[in-house]
């Protein structure tokens, strides 16, 4: 089988570019695949991809970039250069860009190829009909609300056009069979991206690292978490050091920077910047509790997953879809209001001051994170290829479960 994948991939900054990583880790192992092309996004210059080995031949083609208007037309050109047997496009809604018409052009391309004799299947990681606009920073007017709704339903619509499109949660796929009728929805979970051996649930030697991880400034903000530390700190004693790990999301340039001004006063505060994939056991490993600083969510959550597999507790928010995937998955954590600064206190120093309690939710989420491993995932992936290129042939199946 040879499969394209269109995605972001690192050293690419665009968002999912850690998933992808994940993902194409566990299919290039397979027996099944003989060949892996990556379609990604054209990096700054001077930058440039690595080479990726594994059992299958595995390349990355540049031929798309952010916000570029051409997409549609530069990725189907490359699709029907290499003619795989299916392409998967790893996308969110601004995937391609995040202006109107260039997120539009870009997801037209499943159904491009598609229409080229091609079966292609999306993973969509978020829908529009569960984002929060205001605690998101999107917008708090009516009007643009309804904007945004109706852009993003006549996407959904568009992205429904692919032979297959594939959600993280299952909420999510009865919202989409119900507004939009969709027969071609399936569910594919997360999954965990690493499963490391058992690990040393005991904190490390030093101080406590109060540590979170991702692209900030949207939903993802770190003030109140600052403060929150600052709370515990004084009513505690302990010694704690606050990580930030990670970027400013792409649409919210320079707030890492602007938070680290203002808080300048604050001391054993560390931002890391960007955080390489090989570097990213360390900064959890070190950690003592993960800290989800969200005011909304869009999706399912990667960092969950990867502080689960690497046997961390966590300290989350009451709300959405991060709520409905703890409940699912087996993951738990010690809860608080969003945007409520002593709440957020109150959960961290929980955890904090009562060690027995943290290494209970610690144990809890290395055993979900175990149940559900990216090489599971993929093998889901595989039989859905499978089915998918069968129907294209013209054999009948009974659609992959």
């Amino acid at each position: 089988m040879k499969i394209a994948i269109v995605t972001p991939y690192p050293p690419s900054k665009v968002t999912l570019n850690e998933y992808a990583y994940h993902l194409v880790k566990q299919f290039k192992l397979k027996e099944e695949v003989t060949e892996l092309v990556l379609l990604s996004d054209t990096l700054p210059e001077g930058e440039s991809y690595p080479e990726i080995k594994g059992n299958c031949q595995v390349s990355i083609k540049t031929c798309w970039s952010f916000n570029s208007l051409k997409n549609l037309f530069t990725i189907r050109k490359a699709i029907k250069e290499i003619q795989p047997d299916v392409v998967l496009y790893n996308v969110q809604f601004l995937s391609f860009g995040d202006s109107k018409i260039a997120a539009t052009m870009g997801l037209l391309s499943p159904l491009m190829t598609r229409l080229g004799g091609i079966p292609s299947m999306v993973l969509l990681h978020n829908i529009i009909e569960t984002v929060d606009y205001a605690s998101a920073g999107i917008t708090t007017n009516s009007l643009m609300k309804w904007v945004y709704n109706l852009a993003g339903t006549i996407m959904t619509k568009i992205i429904l056009m692919a032979n297959m499109v594939a959600l993280t949660i299952p909420k999510y796929v009865h919202i989409i069979e119900e507004k939009y009728g969709a027969k071609n929805v399936a569910l594919l979970p997360h999954g965990s991206f690493e499963t490391p051996p058992v690990p040393n649930f005991n904190v490390p030697k030093g101080k406590k690292q109060i540590m979170t991880f991702g692209k900030f400034g949207t939903y993802k903000k770190v003030e109140e978490m600052i403060e929150a530390v600052e709370i515990v700190r004084e009513r505690t004693g302990e010694e704690l050091e606050i990580v930030i790990a990670g970027t400013d999301n792409p649409n919210v340039k320079g707030y890492l920077k602007g938070v680290e001004e203002t808080y300048s006063h604050v001391p054993d505060i560390r931002f890391t910047g960007y955080v390489e994939e090989e570097d990213v056991p360390a900064i959890f490993g070190d950690s003592t509790v993960v800290v989800f600083p969200y005011t909304s969510t869009t999706g399912s959550s990667g960092v969950l997953h990867q502080a689960g597999s690497y046997g961390k507790a966590v300290v989350l928010p009451n709300i959405g879809d991060l709520k409905e995937l703890v409940e699912e998955e087996g993951y738990c954590g010690a809860f608080f209001k969003p945007s409520d600064v002593n709440d957020l206190a109150d959960a961290i120093e929980k955890l904090i001051v009562n060690d027995a309690y943290r290494m209970e939710l610690a144990e809890k989420n290395y055993a979900a994170s175990a149940s559900l491993p990216m090489e599971d995932i993929t093998d889901w992936y595989m039989m859905h290829f499978e089915w998918l290129i069968a129907q294209q042939k013209g054999a009948h199946l009974s659609p992959a479960l």
